[in-house]
């Protein structure tokens, strides 16, 4: 059986791995699944530290290319991923495969909101003084999501940080330690 790994850096690293066992049929070994540690984590941390600046620093059309790419290969797989969705939280197939769809779009969405970054430019109180507002990428982003909507409220935090030029670390919930 495959023992999937963390990505980080750019390398698919991890040896501990624990089953992640499909709650409608419980002899029914979904996958491996590495366990990240601590220095993973502050390995993920360092990785997306290092790739801040330049992704911070990526054109609006490169963030939309990227996402919409993310957006279209989902929605492509929709069926395949719906179906893992399906046998690892054991919802109902066309609820799986909607939730899959929804992320596809939530990638669409926020690929055009990074063609459309905005300012505002607003009145001050004080007289012949403008206030502009600009908004900047913060940094490195830590996602932890539940388990309960595993491909959908992931992407409704992933995709905004990326598009705003964020970079991210993220770590799904467990459902049940294997």
């Amino acid at each position: 059986m495959t023992i999937y790994q963390n990505l980080i850096a750019g390398e698919w690293v991890g040896t501990e791995a624990s089953k992640n066992i499909s709650p409608s049929d419980t002899n029914d070994v979904v996958g491996m699944y590495c366990q990240a540690n601590a220095n993973d984590a502050k390995d993920a941390i360092a990785a997306a530290k290092a790739a801040f600046p330049a992704w911070s620093r990526s054109g609006i059309l490169e963030r939309h290319s990227i996402l919409r790419k993310t957006s279209d290969e989902i929605l492509a797989r929709k069926k395949e991923l719906g179906a893992l969705l399906a046998r690892e939280e054991g919802k109902i197939l066309p609820e799986a495969i909607g939730e899959v769809t929804r992320a596809a779009q939530i990638f669409d969405f926020f690929a055009g909101e990074a063609l459309r970054l905005t300012g505002e430019l607003v009145p001050s109180a004080r007289p012949n003084i403008g206030v502009e507002i600009t908004r900047d990428p913060l940094g490195v982003i830590g996602i932890i999501t539940p388990w309960n909507f595993p491909i959908a409220i992931p992407a409704w935090k992933i995709a905004p940080a990326l598009a705003y030029g964020n970079t991210v670390v993220f770590k799904p919930a467990d459902l049940v330690p294997g």
